[in-house]
């Protein structure tokens, strides 16, 4: 089994900064993916960024050259680091791990994830 456990969410002004985090724990060479999705209220969860065990990297086209993510393995710690923030990237953050395999990974498809956190809350308002 691998545990989630993402931090950093909260509220922030547009055009700001925040960076969650994901702890990864258990069996950690149950996944070679890692990936952040999103869900805002009333909408389907959609996928944000993907990494891979190389540090390849995907992004959704609409947060491409505003967040960025890392894994720090040493640590056991996903990153993503989002700025210039709108309002439209409120909702609830997840991180993921799953065994995708080089076909799909990196990759923002729910379907390549096996294990998800529980979620933080990013609000984005003035």
């Amino acid at each position: 089994q691998v545990q989630l456990a993402e931090s950093g969410g909260g509220s922030v002004q547009p055009g700001g900064s925040l960076r969650l985090a994901c702890s990864v724990s258990g069996y950690t060479d149950n996944f070679d993916c890692l990936g952040w999705f999103r869900q805002a209220p009333g909408k389907e969860r959609e996928g944000i960024a993907s990494i891979d065990n190389d540090g390849i990297t995907k992004f959704r086209d609409s947060v491409k050259g505003r967040f960025t993510t890392s894994h720090d393995r040493a640590k056991n710690t996903l990153y993503l680091q989002m700025n210039s923030l709108k309002a439209e990237d409120s909702g609830t953050y997840y991180c993921a791990a799953g065994q995708a395999g080089s076909r799909w990974c990196p990759g923002l498809w729910t379907h390549i994830y096996d294990y998800w956190g529980q979620g933080t809350q990013v609000t984005v308002s003035s």
